[in-house]
């Protein structure tokens, strides 16, 4: 062959020439997997993603107990359709595997790597796509989130946040040092919603990204929030925002929290707002049993999740009469229609909305019965 294969994922860059293999269709398997990485590294994609996407791969080749040269149409059919049946997956997470697939079979497929060439010179036979149009899922429509995801309402978010609170007191009572994270979780709960954050991007805060807003001065040294890990695009850097304070209490919840018992965790140098009792800050998966427990406890629906801070955030400016540009731009969301999705109005907001306009419309009315009298 006499292309040098120089680009990332080529397979002379994990295969030797001319060099027998003791297993070779593992072996050429594992060299494409290699390659496969490479090459979305290459494009800047997350390593997660790639890792990910691997996985996806290696569970299909397990299920069809074929290797990739070996593929067709009707595995990938009877793949899909096992996800949906049995395992009962969600429809995004169906469309994420049949794309992880789709992308690695773009990829040895693709004359650029010489995967072709090398599966047909070692086993008589090369790849192709076996994810098409017509045996996957169409991407129809913008929102294709659970349904039954949703944001508090303000009764609940009273509620939750009261119980986060309850439940510091209750663990300080019997003066066990839980109170501490106990605490922190309910202050980062807080700022979740105070500022319209995702669980990463209020995660991922430093003490250093709170400041104040010189156009409002009120709200003290927490009058803006920099988000610095917002959502990225793929292959993109993640995005940066800044968030304004709006809600009255929001300076004296962080207040204290940085004055008073941050410090107690001893975080002489820790950035982390929301230091780990073992680490430099909390993970993920400590928010999400704490925030389980809490909406267990209050008997609230498994609709309710982390993101629903952020649900309510876009939901409740939207009730009390905030800007939509201005929400928009709080949440860092690049288009309009993407707020609009997040915004889960309730009722009694319909219900104030419809009888402002019923009522400007018999007050229209009788100040023009008014008139022809006059």
């Amino acid at each position: 062959m006499g292309f040098s294969g120089s680009v990332p994922g080529a397979a002379r860059l994990h295969l030797v020439d001319g060099v027998s293999l003791l297993r070779p269709e593992e072996q050429v398997f594992d060299a494409m997997l290699a390659g496969f990485a490479n090459q979305q590294l290459a494009r800047n994609l997350a390593r997660t993603t790639a890792e990910g996407r691997e996985r996806t791969v290696k569970a299909f080749t397990a299920y069809v107990n074929a290797f990739p040269w070996q593929w067709s149409p009707a595995m990938v059919d009877e793949w899909l359709g096992d996800l949906r049946s049995l395992r009962e997956l969600k429809r995004t997470t169906i469309r994420s595997y049949s794309e992880a697939v789709r992308a690695f079979c773009h990829f040895v497929t693709d004359p650029l790597y010489q995967w072709p060439a090398i599966c047909e010179d070692r086993f008589g036979t090369h790849p192709v796509q076996v994810v098409h149009e017509w045996n996957t899922a169409a991407h129809v429509q913008d929102n294709e989130s659970d349904p039954k995801k949703r944001a508090f309402t303000k009764a609940e978010l009273h509620a939750f946040f009261g119980h986060c609170d309850d439940e510091v007191a209750r663990i300080r009572a019997f003066g066990r040092k839980g109170w501490l994270p106990a605490f922190r979780d309910a202050t980062l709960f807080k700022t979740a919603y105070a500022f319209g954050l995702r669980r990463n991007e209020t995660r991922m805060l430093d003490a250093a990204d709170f400041g104040s807003n010189p156009h409002a001065p009120e709200f003290g040294p927490f009058g803006r929030c920099q988000v610095r890990f917002g959502k990225a695009k793929k292959g993109s850097a993640p995005k940066r925002r800044g968030v304004l304070t709006v809600w009255d209490w929001t300076g004296d919840v962080l207040e204290e929290w940085f004055t008073e018992v941050r410090p107690l965790f001893g975080v002489d140098g820790n950035p982390a707002a929301w230091p780990s009792e073992r680490g430099l800050r909390i993970g993920c998966q400590r928010l999400n049993s704490r925030f389980v427990a809490y909406r267990h406890a209050l008997g609230l629906d498994h609709g309710v999740d982390f993101h629903s801070l952020r649900r309510s955030y876009v939901t409740h400016l939207i009730e009390d009469g905030w800007d939509p540009r201005f929400v928009q731009e709080q949440v860092g969301h690049e288009h309009a229609s993407t707020t609009s999705i997040y915004t889960c109005v309730f009722s009694d907001f319909r219900t104030r909305t419809l009888r402002r306009r019923l009522d400007a419309t018999v007050a229209a009315a009788l100040k023009s019965q008014k008139g022809k009298h006059a």
